[in-house]
């Protein structure tokens, strides 16, 4: 395999960062020490951390889809952007306490991925815990991706490519269900939105177009069964590139109520609450970076007030 070492300005946490609820396509192999491996843009990555600064990056290819393996990394880790300066320049004087617990959060970085796998990933989650999440995930690359051996320190790993919409689109309804916790509702969603980008009716190009309006892109997302706002805004922020788009979960609300005293959190979730929600957090945080904050803040929270494991 290819090594490249990866240095870069902007501190990073690998860890923390793939395992923070917006990917579920990579492991950790306790084997073979702190490695994180997965299949990206169909080719085989292995990444160890050496320092928040420092990576070692391991992969079958020199280049992934058209970008060396250095350029890839730092644009798939968003490694360009200082999070720091993801927040207003007035939070940390507005909101002293929340400030000092995101210091060890900072490192968390929002990623670049397929937007294809975003979708599907996504509506896998609907309701449910992270590890269910994965579980899921992990039963649709075993079932219905490509299956692909890689030798790596002397050790055979198995790797799984992300299931082709073509794939996905062909399922057999009951198999797929077992795949979705038994859940036939959410397996025949999956399969009507992979038809409908084999068909065209979804034009993921279109909608990775970054002078979409964020409520139009979501309205488009939302014509489909199985994605509602929640769910389009989780595709939009990290399988589009829209840092604007701020997913609102029971977590979110939670810590909308508690550390910034909304009292619209303290409301059930609905369509009407989520957009009043999603309109105050935007006097609050940046609005072009909302969702990039907000999944900082979103993996402070589970750690550090409700005491939960990333994976």
């Amino acid at each position: 395999m290819y090594h490249e070492k990866i240095i870069t300005k902007n501190r990073i946490n690998v860890k923390g960062t793939l395992y923070s609820g917006q990917t579920f396509l990579w492991n950790n192999s306790n084997i073979l020490g702190d490695y994180h491996f997965s299949i990206i843009n169909s080719t085989p990555i292995i990444i160890n951390q050496i320092s928040e600064y420092e990576l070692d990056v391991y992969s079958d290819e020199k280049s992934i889809g058209g970008l060396s393996l250095y350029d890839f990394i730092h644009h798939y880790f968003t490694l360009e952007i200082n999070t720091y300066s993801v927040f207003p320049e007035s939070f940390s004087r507005l909101y002293p306490d929340i400030w000092r617990l995101l210091g060890n959060y900072l490192s968390v970085r929002i990623m670049r991925q397929d937007p294809f796998e975003t979708m599907i990933s996504f509506m896998c989650a609907q309701g449910v815990g992270m590890q269910l999440i994965r579980k899921q995930v992990a039963m649709l690359v075993q079932n219905y991706g490509e299956k692909r051996s890689v030798s790596f320190l002397g050790r055979e790993i198995i790797l799984h490519h992300f299931p082709s919409p073509e794939r996905l689109a062909g399922a057999d309804l009951i198999t797929l269900s077992s795949c979705t916790n038994n859940n036939r509702l959410r397996a025949r969603n999956i399969i009507q939105v992979s038809q409908g980008v084999v068909e065209g009716r979804i034009d993921l190009e279109y909608l990775c177009n970054r002078q979409l309006p964020l409520s139009e892109l979501r309205s488009m997302l939302c014509l489909n069964d199985g994605i509602g706002y929640k769910i389009a805004d989780c595709i939009a922020l990290f399988g589009l590139g829209r840092f604007d788009a701020f997913p609102i979960d029971t977590h979110v609300k939670q810590y909308l109520g508690k550390w910034f005293n909304s009292s619209t959190a303290l409301r059930s979730l609905s369509p009407r609450s989520y957009l009043a929600l999603d309109g105050e957090v935007r006097t609050i945080l940046n609005p072009d970076l909302a969702g990039y904050a907000g999944h900082i803040l979103f993996h402070c929270w589970r750690k550090e007030i409700k005491k939960l494991h990333s994976f």
